[in-house]
């Protein structure tokens, strides 16, 4: 598992991990898609697999699911969200790293709620390659440039 370097939750909410996403890390009930999402962001931040296989609904879970210890996760904006009833969605972009290449990561998630708990179904992803230049303002988000924060 790969631990939070500051109190801020992963998901970029803005609030301490251990009042964001690590409360349904260890066991609590997400109230809304989108909340369940950001915990599963976080939970692929931090190589959280068995809480990943969790929140996923059985009929779409992989048998088995590996960390990809080479991807580092940077950055998660929520672009959209719904629910009406038992289902729900979530549109998202998650920038991350691997090795020297940024990556952006665009999905439409559907989301179930089954005996009172939103379960990830699947979603509709589309992955880009960004270039990025050492003066370019970084993809994470931080403001400063690349050549000054993640390169």
């Amino acid at each position: 598992m790969r631990v939070v370097m500051n109190n801020l939750c992963p998901c970029n909410s803005g609030s301490p991990y251990q009042e964001c996403c690590q409360p349904l890390h260890s066991g609590k009930a997400a109230e809304t898609p989108e909340q369940l999402m950001r915990s599963r962001y976080t939970a692929f931040a931090m190589g959280l697999m068995e809480y990943l296989q969790q929140t996923w609904c059985a009929q779409h879970r992989p048998a088995d699911l590996q960390p990809n210890e080479s991807i580092q996760w940077k950055r998660l904006e929520v672009l959209d969200r719904g629910a009406e009833g038992d289902q729900g969605w979530v549109k998202f972009r998650a920038t991350f790293q691997e090795g020297d290449k940024w990556m952006q990561l665009q999905e439409r998630s559907r989301f179930i709620k089954e005996q009172g708990r939103w379960l990830y179904v699947d979603g509709d992803a589309t992955w880009t390659a960004l270039s990025v230049g050492r003066n370019d303002p970084c993809p994470c988000g931080s403001g400063k440039k690349n050549k000054k924060c993640c390169e």
